[in-house]
């Protein structure tokens, strides 16, 4: 038994795809095979993956999964995996990623994932997939709508072919790379650049969109309405500012008027004013109410 342990210890490869494997629940697989550089478990219903079922195998390099009816990946199913460069999961029946599995593959190099039942990828496992230089996706059911826009710019980044969209159906067989925004569906700002003409812009603007966005029409009202208050206001501004100018030209010629001349024919003000003097009075007195006076005089000077 020793002598099988020894050379179970220095096998470096083993293919057991193809038999009715069980994987265990609990533990580890291959306990006694820690120097495996490749493992070939494909085609066996493994169904799904225990935790840490590989965890003793730290110098593996190659693991071939596929076919095996694997529905769902637990978080720590690769704890352990280190070293692995190749990991192939086609031809399962996996419908999502979850980031966590991704982690323990810090040497991940080459991933599989043709054939399964994938219809989309979020941001958060892309991001963490774009530090793997080969990635295979083809051949699963994508649905095509603006929850792909993501995934349609990280194929273009990496310039990738025959990812191709299974619905809806107006896009089904298309390749999602050579999709854009508005074939997903999704609203997105039009930005124009620099040297591009008015005329241009309107027709880019009628060709894209038929109707404005929800809510986008209905801002400008407020604005108008304001710029009209606004108007109104300096108007009126404006005119109380030309009365009151006028109003002060007007009270200022009204005190430096002359008076009107008075008519000779009715005593007027200036004949009450002369009467009440008195010298008009004096310059009218008679000549012989002065004779009486003068007469007497001159008879006593003359006894």
């Amino acid at each position: 038994m020793g002598s099988g342990s020894l050379s179970a210890c220095n096998i470096t490869g083993l293919d057991l795809s193809f038999n009715s494997l069980v994987v265990p629940h609990h533990g580890t697989l291959l306990i006694h095979f820690p120097s495996l550089r490749s493992l070939n478990l494909s085609s066996n219903a493994l169904l799904a993956l225990s935790p840490a079922v590989f965890s003793n195998l730290g110098a593996l390099r190659l693991l071939d999964l596929s076919s095996c009816s694997i529905a769902y990946l637990h978080m720590d199913a690769f704890k352990g995996l280190g070293n692995l460069h190749t990991l192939l999961l086609r031809n399962n029946s996996l419908q999502e990623l979850e980031v966590p599995f991704f982690l323990p593959l810090k040497a991940l190099f080459h991933l599989d994932l043709q054939h399964n039942a994938l219809v989309s990828v979020d941001t958060l496992s892309l991001q963490v997939m774009e530090a793997v230089p080969q990635v295979r996706l083809e051949g699963n059911p994508w649905v095509c709508d603006c929850t792909t826009h993501p995934l349609q710019q990280w194929l273009q980044r990496r310039q990738a072919v025959q990812v191709t969209c299974a619905s809806p159906p107006g896009l089904r067989g298309r390749e999602i790379a050579a999709l854009d925004s508005q074939d997903l569906g999704c609203r997105m700002k039009q930005r124009f650049p620099r040297g591009i003409s008015t005329v241009q812009q309107d027709t880019v603007t009628h060709s894209n969109t038929t109707t404005p966005p929800t809510g986008k029409g209905g801002r400008s009202w407020p604005y108008l309405i304001g710029f009209l208050v606004a108007a109104i206001g300096i108007s009126i501004l404006i005119a109380l500012a030309a009365k009151c100018k006028l109003f002060h030209k007007n009270f200022a010629s009204y005190r430096h008027r002359p008076l009107p001349e008075t008519s000779s024919i009715g005593g007027g003000p200036m004949e009450d004013a002369e009467d009440d003097d008195g010298f008009i009075e004096d310059n009218y007195i008679q000549p012989s109410e002065h004779l009486p006076e003068e007469e007497e005089r001159e008879s006593h000077l003359s006894i």
